[in-house]
Parts: C-alpha cells; sequence; structure tokens
C-alpha cells in the first residue's frame, strides 16, 4: 500500500512526506514546541502536537470525504510546563471534527453548540466562547497596508492580545515584526473590537473592509453563523472577537477559542490563570497537503484541554475547600458482625439489578467503622446496613451518612427508598 502511495505520489511530481514532514509546516511560530526525535539522537521524527493534523492525513492517506468523529488521546509540546496553569509536555486532548462538503456554517455552528455544551454540563462556572474568521483578519491586514508574506507572523502576535496589553502587541508588531506604526495602528482600530450581529453588521458596511473579497465572504458566513447559533440559543456565550487569531497556519475560515470566567470583587470577570480551556475552527485546505493529487476535504472542529479542565476544578475545589467525590456510587452495602459476607453479596447484587451504583468493600469480615468511614471519605450518601437482626426482621437499616441518621425500611421497598433519596 505505502508503495503504490509512494508511487502515485511522485507520478502526480508530489513527493510523500516523510513522519517529520507530516507535523513540521503546519504550526506557524508554535512549531517549536513540536518534540523532534532527532533533537534527542533518535530518527527523523517527532511526537505528534495535536489530533488535527493526524486526522487529516488519515482522511487523505484513506480516500474519506465525509467523517462525523471525537477522539480522545495524548499529545506532546516541548514547553515549559506550568501544573498550576494546566501547561504540560505531555496531556490529553479531546477532539470533535466534522470532515464533508456541506452548506455554510452547519458543521460550524453544530462545533461550537458542543463547546458550549460541554462547558455547560461540567459546570464549571461562567465562560465565553470568542469567534473570529481567518478571512476577516487577513482582510484587515490586506485594507492596513500589511503585505501578505506577514500575515501569519502579525496573526500571531495578534493572538497574544487575551495576554498583553495592546500597547506591547503593538510594539511587537512594530520592533520584531517590522510593522509600521501606522499600519499597526490602523490594525489597532479593528482587532479591539468585539460584540455580535450588530458588529458584524457594521463591519458589513464598513466602507475599507467591504471593499475587500476575502473580508466580505468572511464577514458574510459569520452573519449566518450568528444566526444559527441564535437558533440555538448559545449567543450569550459567544462573542465576535477581531484580536482572537489562533497562531496555527492550517485554520482557513472560522476559528473559536473558549475561556473561563471569574468573578472578582469588583465584579469585573476577567479569564482564570489557566488560559483557554478548547479551540478549534475551520481547516479546509490541511487534507490536501497528503493526498497525491491534492484533492481537498473541508474540514471543522474543536479541541477540549483534559489537563486544563482539572487544573480548574483543582483550583476552584482548593479555593472553596469541597470534597471532590472520586466515585458515583449511590450505596454502600455494610454488615455490623462477622460471616455476614452472604448477605451483603445478595443485597448488593439486588441493587445492582435494579439499576442502583453499589459497592461494598472487598473483606469478609470489616468493621462496621472502617465501612461507614469509607463511605465519609469517599462522599457515598447512603450506606444500606443488613446485620442478624435486620435480616429476621426483613428489613435493611438505611444511614444517611451525611447526617448519620438511620431508619429501618422493608426490604422490598428499599429500592424505590433509595431512589426517592437520590432525586435531585
Amino acid at each position: 500500500m505505502a508503495q503504490r502511495q509512494e508511487a502515485s505520489g511522485r507520478a502526480e511530481g508530489r513527493p510523500i512526506p516523510s513522519p517529520q514532514e507530516t507535523l513540521v509546516g503546519k504550526y506557524g511560530e508554535e512549531a517549536k514546541l513540536i518534540y523532534e526525535l532527532q533533537d534527542q539522537g533518535g530518527e527523523l521524527l517527532a511526537l505528534r502536537y495535536d489530533l488535527t493534523v493526524p486526522f487529516a492525513r488519515y482522511l487523505a492517506m484513506n480516500k474519506i470525504t465525509n467523517m462525523k468523529r471525537y477522539h480522545i488521546a495524548k499529545v506532546y509540546r516541548r514547553d515549559n510546563p506550568a501544573t498550576t496553569r494546566g501547561r504540560y509536555r505531555e496531556f490529553y486532548q479531546c477532539d470533535f471534527d466534522i470532515a464533508g462538503q456541506f452548506d455554510p456554517m452547519i458543521p460550524d455552528a453544530e462545533c461550537l453548540k458542543i463547546v458550549h455544551e460541554i462547558l455547560s454540563d461540567l459546570q464549571l462556572g461562567d465562560f465565553l466562547i470568542k469567534v473570529n474568521d481567518r478571512r476577516i483578519l487577513n482582510g484587515v491586514f490586506a485594507v492596513c497596508g500589511i503585505p501578505e508574506s506577514k500575515f501569519i507572523s502579525t496573526c500571531s502576535t495578534i493572538d497574544k492580545l487575551d495576554k498583553m496589553p495592546w500597547e506591547e502587541v503593538r510594539s511587537e508588531m512594530v520592533g520584531e515584526k517590522g510593522l509600521s506604526p501606522e499600519a499597526a495602528d490602523r490594525i489597532g482600530e479593528y482587532v479591539q473590537l468585539h460584540g455580535g450581529l450588530d458588529l458584524i453588521e457594521r463591519l458589513l458596511q464598513d466602507p475599507k473592509l467591504s471593499q475587500n473579497k476575502l473580508a466580505k465572504e468572511g464577514l458574510g458566513d459569520m452573519k449566518l453563523l450568528f444566526e444559527y447559533l441564535t437558533l440555538f440559543g448559545i449567543t450569550g456565550k459567544i462573542s465576535f472577537d477581531l484580536s482572537l487569531a489562533r497562531g496555527l497556519d492550517y485554520y482557513t475560515g472560522v476559528i473559536f477559542e473558549a475561556v473561563l470566567l471569574q468573578q472578582e470583587n469588583d465584579h469585573v470577570e476577567e479569564p482564570v490563570s489557566v488560559g483557554s480551556v478548547a479551540g478549534g475552527g475551520r481547516y479546509d485546505g490541511l487534507v490536501g497537503m497528503f493526498d497525491p493529487k491534492g484533492r481537498k476535504v473541508p474540514c471543522v472542529g474543536v479541541s477540549i484541554g483534559i489537563e486544563r479542565i482539572f487544573s480548574i476544578l483543582e483550583q476552584r475545589v482548593k479555593a472553596s475547600g469541597e470534597k471532590i467525590r472520586t466515585t458515583e456510587t449511590q450505596v454502600l452495602v455494610a454488615t455490623p458482625h462477622k460471616h455476614l459476607l452472604a448477605a451483603r453479596l445478595k443485597l448488593i447484587s439486588e441493587l445492582w439489578d435494579a439499576g442502583i451504583k453499589a459497592e461494598m468493600l472487598y473483606k469478609k469480615d470489616p468493621k462496621l467503622l472502617k465501612q461507614l468511614q469509607y463511605c465519609e471519605d469517599t462522599g457515598i450518601p447512603l450506606a444500606a446496613i443488613v446485620g442478624e437482626q435486620e435480616l429476621t426482621d426483613g428489613v435493611v437499616k438505611l444511614r444517611d451518612v451525611a447526617t448519620r441518621e438511620e431508619v429501618d425500611i422493608p426490604r422490598e421497598k428499599l429500592v424505590d427508598e433509595i431512589r426517592r433519596r437520590l432525586e435531585p
């Protein structure tokens, strides 16, 4: 298979990239964070930087033109670790992607709906999803007099606006990227704007941007996207933000990034210290880079940073003094006397069959105090205690672990009582 593909690639005049080249040249300035094994005296290989490029390569190699998938796996960054901010050299990402030729903005809106759903269901607090479009940015650069050769490097600098004030970003654009102060100031008039449909409408009437084909296309799609997001009922958490650039080279259209917000004492919301927790966008040209004939497959996707989310949860738990439950167990089946393992096994089997999440200690004769302490340590809310007297009376002693109140429940009514108590 590999030989046939290589021969086909040569025939078309497009050499098949080496394993390392699969990654290199796709990430812009962030490419310095790729782990290249040659640096360690190894082969000309590199550890994967994200799950997007391998996905695009998979589509091209298997000639797949239509696919919807999610993927959870490890990626690697040659970065300076900062565990308190959720930055690691080896970490998990969860990606969701839609590949295929579809009508504009419908898959893109679904990706944003998924980000909104995930961050809402995880109950991480308030959040904001910033949205922009690479075509709009490139249009802004063009009307501000930036040469096309400097679009990508300018993008990388603009992307720092969430971490640095405009004055520092402007200084980098002029001092390091070689832009004129006048061009930087013109860019500043646009990239500090954020809003919703009203801002999109305003920019569509902008005398300069409306004359730029790329910007006009991007703004037209952005308007359509916000109309779909309005139907999804999630625009309250979405901001059209012209400062969002996302430094990766492979984005071709809509880009987005989710940040968590924290409520300060002065009621001003600022992103929490770990930075963004999700990001993504449209990458219509990436699959074609791996296809011997350059066949393109439009794609859009989003990546969720799993360790980032864990870091946020850890910070908030420490700050609140709460205890996080490490198990979903609803009931611990316990016994107060020796030689009652059979009674525990029979009762736990009844609870499992009824769909109750139950467990017991894996000891023949555990002490009751140790069993109850286990409930408190792990946050299990109920204990179903069955001793010799309970067996004789046909009841189970149901204990509320938090209040330590106990009540005898007829065995045949136990499941209903547990469900009643666990109702939200």
